[in-house]
This record gives structure tokens, sequence and C-alpha cells, in this order.
């Protein structure tokens, strides 16, 4: 009786998924209801978790709950620390949920609800999920190694030493660009700035608490923490309104960028249980309360998706940021649906603090379903705007003039109603001078979540909500921040390691401190630059973001389908192989096309010969003649880091398909560097509570 209720229960569940997907898919001329999105999203990833993720587990990956992990085995008291399960949970899904779930589906929105919302869901559940869960378990049977060492590792000399170099690249261009997305969101902000610095004491008096104070004790500790959490959001906000204290977190980017990297530098070479494992899992219980709030006010609501299902910017005209729907939807949405950062993750942090394998498809297959959740909600929170408000916020001066009053009469002229009174009332409602022009995806993302809290919960706190979503917004990124950089020092250390023993052990101090020294100084720079930049660093780092996270998802991917090749399993490497051959596609298309489009606001290299001209020609303004320079050598950059990332990737692939055919034909390939089996020894009375 038991097992057909079970039966007719998730065939209720996929029914009801299958119908909510074709609803949205299906409806045209007519808005839809926020609550189909919601209805198909979780039914996907019920469906996707307790099916296929098991699958996975039990078929492929074969997980072993007795045998030891890592943590166990190398337990040092700094990287390696047996720690619970939900305490991992929330450090790596504090760590993988940065920006790209929150601005890649907001930006997205420019081609309608219905791309970006269909990539979410299937790109997670068939591609991102099974990539963190894979990455994990394989790094996890390997000590914890580092995406580019497994590489060397497992595919080779060649393929492996271009992983190693190119992840290590594409970790520092990734890790600037959160920077620059933290400190814009905290610039002139004293309430999201004394919020997220007050994160940092008490992530630290939790650690102690249950490392020293009372060992083990997560549910005492958390308790404190989210009390001491919520109290702080409430002092930001009573900070920002005393006008003496206010002066002491009102601050301009460059000081902003100059905290983040000593924080950074400082969260790469304490002890991870210190700093860096509570900050993450108290900063999850602000990032899922806020989810899990902003979900309940949409169901209390149901409000209306006044976004069109699909624009005419689906043709690559779209203000926002230029290209067609493919391949750009795919890149621009990135992190929430698959992201090469996760592997960076699971490869990194989360395997060393990892306790038990059985955690593995929990923490790796859910904690990327949870994110895209994010991403789905974001994207709710962008087209329940009014589509001349979403276009008039995230529109660039260039696009659409400068005055309000042309601003509002070229949008008008894409059929999308708006006025200037309508802009000028919604900017004095949030607290703010002006809305127009506010690009990123921040700020009409906040304007999103303040009209839904508003409704919701009440209208006169509407600046109130859009100062907490940006406060949010804040410590939702910076998470991923302070651990990306502690798997960059890990990363690099795996590479010295190759040269100096020494050097690429983890506990040796010299080594911590100067290779998390390199690391910081390296995205450091890109930040710094980011910051001072007159266009406000987007334009230098932005357009690199999507495509190198991209190709770093393809690299794990073509390491998880060597791997799984190797070890006899060539019958399930499809697994990987498939969303492998996907991202290939995307990523190739969309590099060459942002390296040698003709379209100057595609093309990189059209753009800085278009502003080349110009410069040279005394065309532009004094203003922009002053930067051109500076605008021209970003654009260059851009397209020969992009090229580097190509090649990289393809010399991967290559290898990895020489490796694959080798093995199948009976030759000799680098032996499996997986750690011999050892049972574990844990006593399971505090980690497993």
């Amino acid at each position: 009786m038991n097992k057909n209720f079970k039966t007719i229960m998730w065939l209720a569940v996929a029914l009801l998924g299958a119908f909510a997907v074709a609803g949205i898919a299906l409806n045209r001329g007519e808005s839809i209801n926020a609550l189909w999105i919601i209805t198909a999203a979780v039914c996907v990833y019920a469906i996707g978790y307790r099916f296929y993720s098991a699958w996975i587990a039990a078929r492929v990956l074969v997980i072993d709950e007795t045998r030891a992990t890592p943590a166990e085995r190398l337990d040092n008291g700094r990287d390696f620390v047996p720690t619970n399960k939900w305490i991992v949970f929330g450090h790596h899904f504090a760590a993988i949920a940065g920006p790209g779930p929150l601005i890649g589906p907001t930006l997205a929105a420019q081609f309608g609800y219905l791309p970006g919302t269909l990539w979410i869901l299937i790109g997670a559940v068939l591609g991102g999920a099974v990539q963190d869960m894979v990455i994990l378990f394989f790094s996890t049977r390997r000590n914890g190694r580092s995406l580019g060492q497994m590489a060397r590792d497992e595919i080779g000399a060649i393929g492996g030493t271009a992983a190693l170099i190119g992840t290590f690249l594409i970790m520092i261009i990734l890790i600037a660009v959160l920077g620059l997305v933290v400190v814009n969101a905290m610039k002139h902000s004293p309430w999201a700035t004394s919020t997220v610095a007050a994160t940092i004491p008490i992530a630290m008096i939790v650690g102690i608490y249950m490392r020293n104070i009372r060992p083990g004790r997560v549910l005492e500790a958390s308790i404190i923490g989210v009390v001491l959490l919520l109290l702080s959001v409430w002092g930001g906000g009573w900070i920002s309104d005393h006008e003496t204290l206010r002066t002491w977190f009102d601050h301009d980017g460059l000081p902003l960028a100059y905290a983040i990297i000593v924080y950074g530098f400082a969260a790469a070479v304490l002890p991870v249980w210190l700093l860096l494992a509570p900050r993450d899992y108290l900063s999850t219980f602000m990032k899922l309360g806020t989810i899990l709030l902003l979900a309940i006010a949409i169901v209390i609501l149901r409000p209306e998706i006044h976004m069109p299902a699909v624009t005419q910017f689906v043709d690559g005209t779209g203000p926002i940021f230029g290209g067609k729907l493919f391949p750009f939807v795919f890149i621009t949405i990135a992190c929430g649906a698959i992201s090469g950062f996760h592997a960076l993750i699971a490869s990194g942090t989360t395997p060393k603090l990892l306790t038990n394998e059985r955690d593995i498809r929990m923490i790796g297959y859910g904690g990327m379903l949870l994110e895209s959740f994010v991403a789905i909600m974001a994207m709710i929170a962008a087209t329940v705007l009014e589509p001349g408000i979403f276009f008039a916020i995230n529109s660039p001066a260039g696009v659409v003039g400068k005055e309000a009053v042309d601003a509002i009469a070229k949008i008008n002229s894409w059929g999308f109603a708006v006025t200037v009174e309508q802009m000028q009332q919604l900017a004095k409602d949030m607290g703010e001078s002006t809305l127009f022009a506010r690009t990123g995806g921040a700020p009409s993302l906040a304007v999103g979540m303040a009209s839904i809290f508003g409704s919701a919960f009440g209208k006169h706190l509407l600046a109130l909500w859009y100062h907490f979503a940006i406060m949010f917004e804040a410590i939702f990124i910076l998470t991923t921040l302070d651990a990306g950089t502690r798997v960059g020092r890990f990363m690099l250390q795996d590479m010295l390691g190759n040269f100096n023993k020494k050097l690429g052990e983890t506990s040796y101090m010299p080594s911590v401190v100067f290779t998390s020294s390199v690391v910081v100084a390296g995205w450091g720079y890109f930040l710094y630059i980011g910051v001072i930049d007159p266009n406000g660093g987007v334009n230098i780092l932005w357009p690199l973001f999507g495509i190198a996270n991209q190709m770093l998802a393809a690299i794990a991917l073509c390491v998880a389908t060597g791997i799984l090749v190797k070890s006899g399993k060539l019958k399930y490497a499809w697994v990987t192989a498939l969303p492998l051959l996907w991202l290939v596609i995307v990523t190739t298309t969309a590099a060459y096309q942002k390296v040698f489009s003709s379209d100057i606001r595609v093309g990189f290299l059209a753009a800085a010969d278009d502003m080349a001209t110009k410069l040279y020609s005394g065309v532009l303004p004094p203003e922009k003649a002053a930067v051109a320079p500076q605008l021209i050598f970003n654009q260059h950059l851009d397209a020969y880091l992009t090229l580097f990332f190509v090649v990289v990737l393809w010399v991967v692939i290559v290898d990895m398909l020489r490796l694959c055919a080798r093995y199948l034909a009976g030759k000799r390939v680098p032996k499996l560097s997986e750690v011999p089996h050892e049972p574990s020894r844990m006593v399971e009375d505090w980690v497993r509570d």
C-alpha cells in the first residue's frame, strides 16, 4: 500500500510538472501567473532529485558510505576538517550561489521570460547538478584534488597542464567580477556595508563556539548566529538612518575594494572552521530566508508576468546587450543552469569538509537545484515588472539617450509603455534619485523584489525593501568570493606541487601565505581597474564572465567523461558527455561571435576598431576621448583572453578524446589516481547529528 501510494504521488508530481511546463511554453498572447513557473520548477526539481540523481549516485558513481573521506583521513584542523553535513551544505551553497543566478536571469529577461526559464530548468537538472555531484565525488575520491590537478593526473600532461593554467586564470577573472558586483552593491549603501561587515565577527563567534566552547552543538550555534545575523540586518537599517554612524559605512568604490581584498586574503589563510565555513553557513540562512520569503510572497500575491514570453530582441537588437537568442541566452543565464565555478568549489573546499560520501548527492546535486530555484525567483522578480520599467532601468544611456524624455520615447517606440512621471515616482518610492540607466541587473532585481515584498507585506515600506534587496545581493555574492579565493589558493598549490612538493602542501604555512597573496593580487588588480573605470568596470570584466564560466564547466565535464571511460563505465559516459557536447557548441559559437563579429555591440575587436576610428577622427566628445584608449585596450584584452580560453578548452577536449580512444583500444593510459579504499572510523555522535 505504501509503495503504491508513493508511485501515485510521484506520478501526480510528474503530471503536474508536465502540465505546468506545457502551460508556460505554449502560452501566447496572454499574461501568465508566476505561480505556474514556481509549480513547474518545484516539480521538475523534485523528479530530477528523486530519480535521476539517485540513479547516478547508485549506478554511475557507486557511492560508498563506509569509505573514509579526505576530511577524516587527512584532518589537519585547517583545510581538512570533518564537518557536519548541514554546515557543509550551507558552505557549499553559499560558495556556489554568486551573482549568476541573480544577475544572469535578470539580464536574459531581455529575450522574454520563456527562453531563460526553460534553460534554467533543463540545464540545471541535466547539466549543472550532474556536473557538481560528479566532480565532488571524483575530487573526494582523490584527496580533494582541484579540477586542474585531476585533469593533469587523469587525462595527461598536455591537456592537464592546459586545464591547470586555464582554470586558474578563469578563476581570477570570475573572482574579480564577483568583487566588482559586491563593490557596486555596497557603494554608498551604509546598510549593506555595515551588515556585511557584521557577518565577519559573527561568523568567528559561531566558529569558536562550535570548535572550542560547545563542540558539535550545531543547533545552538545556528540559533546564536541567526539571532545575531537578524540583529545585524536590523542594525544596518538603523545605522543607515543615523546621521553620524552612516558616514562610517558610506564609501566610494575604491575603499570598499581594498577592504574586500584584505578580507579575501584573510578568508584564504585563516582556518576554515574559524571564518569561511561558519560565515558561509550563516549567509545561507540569509539567502534561503530571503528566497523563501520571496516565494511565499509570490504564492500569496500570485502576480502576473508582464514581460512577453518572447520579445522582438531575440534577433540580437536588444538594448541591454547585443547578440541573438542563440547562443547568448545560455551564456547570460550562466550559473542558474550550469556553472564551471561550481566545479572549482566541488573540487576545492567542499571535499575537504565532507564527512561521508552519502552526503555528496544532497550537497552536489541538491545544492545546484537550490541555486537554480534562486534563478527562477530572479526571473520572476524581473518579469513581473512592466516591460517599459524593466528596459528603462536596464538600458544604457548610450542606447536610449541620456535625457529621460529621450529614453522614454525610445522605449515607447519598442512597444513598451512607460512615462517619465512613472519612473520619477518609482525612484522616489525606492529612495533613489533616479532609476534610469541603472545597468547591470542588480538595481532592477532589487526593484522587482521590493515591489513583490511591498505588495505582500506593506507598500509603505518600499524603500526599506529596496535597500534590503541591495544588501541581500551583496551578502549573496561575497560568500562566493571568499570561497573562490581559498579554492584559487588550492589550485595554485596544486600547480606548484608539481615542481616542489612542499609548496603543494595545504598545511605548509609559507605556501599558504604566498599562494594566497598571489591569488588575491591577481583578482585584486582586475577589481582595481574595474572600480576606477569611468564606465563602472562592467564593460571590462562582465563580457568575459559568462563565456569563461561556461568554458570552465565544459572543462569539468571533459575531466568527468574521461574518468568515467577509464573506470570502465563507457555505457554511462553519456551522463556527462551530452551536456559537454552542448556546452562546447554554445561556448565556441559565443566566443567566435564575441571576437570576430562585425557588430560593434557584439564583437570585441569591432568595438575597439570603431572606438579607435572615432577617436582618431576627433568626433568623440572630450570626456569620452579621455577614456577611449583605456576602453580600446580593454576590448582587445577581452578578445585575446577569450581566444586563449577557447584554445585551452579545445586542447583539453582533444586530449580527452585521445585518452578515451587509447583506453578503448587497449593501449596504455595514465592510471586512475583514486586513493585506495580505507574504511571509515568516524565516530558519528556529533558529526552526523
